[in-house]
């Protein structure tokens, strides 16, 4: 086995480093978690949990992953039939697919290229065909993990207004929370899907929704089978500071930090630092003549950069020649974009230095795997990085 110097680069987009002082939070010993210490924790997490998904609604927290947070949102508002309606922007979003029509859903499936993010104008046309308000659902994924495109949320919130239609709006953020501006309330979403592994900085194991009243209301008469995600006895046992099944006290300690850490930087400056090395890298690809995957300069995303290589070559190729030889990973190609596209992960615990490594080993990765390359993409970067 290789030796190995210095920090691993782990350039994925998702499950993120780990702030030093948030893994020191985690090792706190476990307390009782059904005595007062951990009731004051609870009550302190959901306050501090309101403001990064722009909500003064409920957030339910659970120990899982997204995945977990995707079943919930659709078991606790959704009936067996009900029609569903969702945008094919990339590999997640075929999976929450995949999931609903396992849960017995009728989905409506928007086709897309991967290239672009869930088309208001498209949710427009479908709901003016939908007089009778069959579609009870509208499922988007906010930024999708496997392309580095982000839905405009803004417009297809608008876009149901201007319909009349009642449909609940459920938002996947798992990919975009804490680093890229996000806000419940004022975009009228009904249930956030979220992760802990991505922008708030911790390992993988807790995963929230927040959720609307119109949400609650609609679990009410939701009738799809819910045992673990149902979220009545969570919001119960919270009201009390406590949880009705055994939670992940030691990723709690660690919530803790590392909302303390996105508060200290403050909201604002967190998103505009995830936009400025999102800006960096960007700058970096177009200058190894290369091509990013978003199509739209609207809808880029401040996590990560899907890098497009040219027909002949093959992006694992050079994930591989960059983890061998400079110990960096980078994210892999899903789906229909396999072998066609790399992820650089440029979110969470981040700085300017660490994205000038970063984008020196891919330039370097992209040279040894005889990628044809303009060489100034680097110093493009830079340039930008440069700027306060």
């Amino acid at each position: 086995m290789t030796l190995r110097t210095g920090r691993h680069f782990l350039q994925i987009p998702g499950p993120t480093n780990v702030p030093d002082s948030v893994l020191r939070a985690m090792a706190a010993p476990v307390i009782d978690h059904r005595g007062p210490e951990f009731a004051e924790l609870t009550h302190r997490l959901l306050a501090a949990l309101s403001p990064v998904f722009g909500t003064e609604s409920p957030v339910i927290v659970y120990p899982a992953s997204g995945t977990g947070a995707w079943e919930a949102a659709l078991v606790n508002t959704l009936s067996p039939g009900d029609r569903v309606l969702c945008f094919e922007t990339g590999h997640f979003a075929s999976l929450w697919r995949t999931m609903a029509v396992g849960l017995g859903l009728d989905v409506d499936f928007v086709p897309g290229d991967w290239r672009h993010g869930a088309d208001p104008e498209a949710l427009a046309a479908r709901l003016a065909a939908d007089p009778a308000h069959t579609v009870k659902a509208v499922c988007v994924v906010h930024n999708e993990t496997s392309t580095g495109v982000t839905s405009r949320i803004a417009e297809i919130r608008a876009a149901l207004d201007a319909a009349g239609h009642p449909a609940l709006l459920l938002v996947d953020t798992i990919s975009s929370l804490g680093s890229i501006d996000y806000r419940h309330d004022d975009w009228g979403v009904d249930v956030t899907v979220a992760g802990s592994q991505k922008g708030l900085m911790l390992p993988p194991g807790l995963s929230f929704n927040a959720v609307s009243e119109k949400a609650l209301r609609a679990s009410e008469t939701a009738r799809l089978p819910r045992s673990y995600w149902d979220w009545q006895p969570v919001i119960e046992a919270n009201r009390k500071g406590f949880f009705h099944y055994t939670p992940a006290t030691n990723l709690l300690y660690g919530l803790e930090e590392a909302l303390r850490l996105l508060a200290a930087e403050g909201l604002p400056e967190v998103f505009a630092r995830h936009a400025r090395h999102a800006a960096a890298t960007r700058a970096a690809v177009r200058g190894w003549g290369l091509e990013v995957l978003c199509a739209d300069e609207r809808e880029y995303s401040g996590s990560l950069t899907g890098v497009l290589l040219p027909e002949g070559h093959d992006a694992d190729k050079v994930r591989e020649i960059v983890l061998e030889r400079f110990d960096m990973s980078l994210g892999a190609g899903l789906g229909r974009l396999a072998g066609k596209v790399f992820r650089i992960g440029h979110l969470g615990h981040f700085n300017d230095l660490t994205l000038a490594g970063t984008l020196a080993g891919v330039q370097m990765g992209l040279e040894l795997s005889g990628v044809p390359l303009a060489s100034h993409g680097l110093d493009a970067a830079l340039d930008i990085l440069r700027t306060p």
